[in-house]
């Protein structure tokens, strides 16, 4: 038993000399493992792929910050003040707080005007002081003064407006002004940085960052207009504002948001600065845009679900012709399957309404499409697109 635990004690001091004898030749001959282990062929331990991969920087050009494309843009985008009167009543409330709850009040005594005052922001598209932002900012607006970035006031006249892409143009009367650099907007891809300025909720200057969600989204079937959806914090106020890409180039116009409401998080909407600069030009030479029109509704093209083909088929089915339109003097009935116009296939419905909206009124245009599977070809006389108010009448 004592020569066994001799024994022991030998070994645990004989484990502790080498150790140390170890740490000496580390400490004063750093790197001498190896060598030894090269003289005597053995393999150097390697590492796991994932301890490499993880202290290894990652490659990318994204920047660290986005503040240089901020200092470019956010000059150019100024904060609107749009002054209105409305009418109003006094409201008496109920006694019962259940009444209350159910019905609010009772408007009560004679109606009487009261000044209001929305909040808004635009962005300065020119150096002659021509400056876009939403329609529906200034929309029967009284007075309208503009904040410029540097602390400059003025005053904006209504050049005209657009409500289809709820765009207005304005213009004041100041000197020196910086001009946003405008973006190629069929660039823009889902998943890019971009930046939205503004002023939400009076805050003056507020920069949000998000993505692009996606690109060409329709919000109505009776509109060729589409917008970009993003997920940058998009305010009350914020409309008008500038949706800029990481270089701090124009790339849309904030415009709209969908709020918890609707149990919406991150999705708002933006006008395609081409389509915003289409707009800016025939406001300024005309004071209006006009749109071509065939007089007609589409919807996708339905498809069998036996039928071994995609869900949505290439070209727009007609649901609906107004009566005396483009539409109905050409022949065209419901349930007609549209294939091409002019010299273009029609991809889908927002493809053919884009078509139809970019060719001038007065202009003829041959359709080509399926009727009860027969192919058919007639031509039609596009006339001027109708305000969306007189559509409405229309279709009722």
């Amino acid at each position: 038993m004592k020569n066994a635990a001799g024994a022991l004690a030998f070994i645990v001091r004989f484990v502790i000399l080498g150790l140390a004898l170890a740490f000496v030749v580390g400490l004063f001959w750093p790197g001498s493992g190896d060598r030894l282990r090269e003289r005597f062929g053995l393999d150097h331990p390697s590492q796991p792929a994932a301890i490499l991969q993880a202290a290894a920087p990652a490659p990318g050009n994204g920047p660290v910050s986005y503040a240089d494309a901020v200092a470019r843009a956010a000059p150019a985008v100024v904060n609107i003040y749009a002054n209105k009167m409305v009418t109003a009543r006094a409201v008496q409330m109920y006694d019962d707080p259940v009444l209350q709850r159910l019905f609010g009040g009772l408007p009560t005594g004679p109606a009487y005007k009261r000044p209001q005052q929305v909040l808004g922001s635009g962005v300065i598209v020119s150096g002659k002081g021509y400056v876009l932002t939403n329609n529906h900012v200034i929309s029967n607006a009284d007075d309208i003064q503009v904040l410029l970035y540097d602390g400059r006031i003025a005053k904006a006249t209504l050049v005209g407006a657009d409500e289809e892409t709820d765009l207005a143009v304005l213009k004041i009367d100041a000197g020196n002004l910086p001009v946003a650099k405008i973006a190629d907007s069929h660039a823009l891809r889902a998943g890019d940085v971009v930046l939205a300025i503004g002023n939400p909720l009076g805050l003056n200057q507020t920069v949000t960052m998000g993505i692009v969600s996606a690109v060409g989204r329709q919000l109505s079937s009776s509109s060729a207009e589409d917008f970009i959806q993003t997920d940058a914090a998009i305010n009350l106020g914020n409309s008008g504002g500038a949706l800029v890409n990481a270089k701090g180039e124009l790339v849309g116009i904030n415009t709209l948001l969908i709020g918890r409401q609707a149990n919406a998080e991150g999705i708002g909407f933006a006008i395609p600065i081409g389509n915003a600069k289409n707009v800016l030009d025939q406001i300024i030479a005309t004071g209006h845009v006009v749109r071509g029109w065939l007089g007609a509704d589409y919807a996708f093209v339905p498809v069998a679900a036996d039928s071994g083909l995609p869900a949505a088929a290439r070209g727009a089915q007609v649901t609906d012709v107004y009566p005396g339109g483009p539409a109905a003097l050409a022949g065209i009935q419901p349930h007609d399957i549209l294939l091409r116009i002019g010299t273009d296939d029609i991809l889908d419905p927002a493809d053919l309404r884009r078509h139809e909206a970019a060719l001038k009124p007065g202009s003829k245009v041959e359709l080509s499409g399926l009727r009860n599977g027969a192919p058919f070809h007639t031509e039609v006389t596009l006339a001027r697109r109708p305000p969306l108010q007189a559509r409405a009448t229309l279709d009722g």
